[in-house]
């Protein structure tokens, strides 16, 4: 699927699940997109999503995009939302990926500053979605929310003629 395809099922996607447009261009990230809701495991939560087509993206571009969409996060949730859990989601759409940049997506450390960073991969060629692992064991509310998420606004399949 070309990127540019992908992003138009991916914005399809965000308007049916009520995600809105925070800006236009936040902080290099075009667009990012937002949604409160009260998740039963998890509470209350503030999703923030956004879509980076980078085809030479490598292992470290994934780390560094990330920490900078944490920012995003840092910068438009604070205290006086409550304990509102801040949940962002960066997918790199890619077309055939190498398995190093997916190892570091799906490696990136989720939570830090109180906030939950999961970097996505997207491969375009295989319409195949990379996502976080839903652990055994501690923590795996944020984790299913993510995988939920991920299904219901990135993972898109193939329509068409190419």
């Amino acid at each position: 699927m070309d990127p540019t395809r992908y992003r138009d099922a991916v914005v399809e996607n965000r308007r049916e699940h009520g995600f809105e447009v925070v800006d236009e261009y936040t902080r290099g990230f075009d667009p990012v997109w937002t949604i409160r809701d009260d998740d039963a495991s998890v509470g209350e939560v503030v999703v923030f999503a956004t879509l980076v087509n980078d085809p030479g993206l490598e292992p470290d571009d994934v780390t560094e995009i990330a920490d900078e969409f944490r920012d995003v996060l840092v910068d438009r949730v604070d205290d006086r939302q409550g304990s509102t859990t801040p949940l962002g989601y960066v997918t790199f759409a890619v077309p055939d990926p190498d398995r190093s940049v997916i190892d570091a997506a799906r490696s990136y450390t989720v939570a830090r500053r109180r906030t939950n960073v999961f970097p996505i991969v997207y491969d375009c060629e295989s319409t195949t979605l990379y996502r976080h692992e839903v652990p055994r064991l501690k923590g795996r509310g944020i984790y299913r929310r993510q995988e939920n998420d991920a299904t219901r606004l990135f993972a898109v399949e193939k329509s068409g003629a190419p």
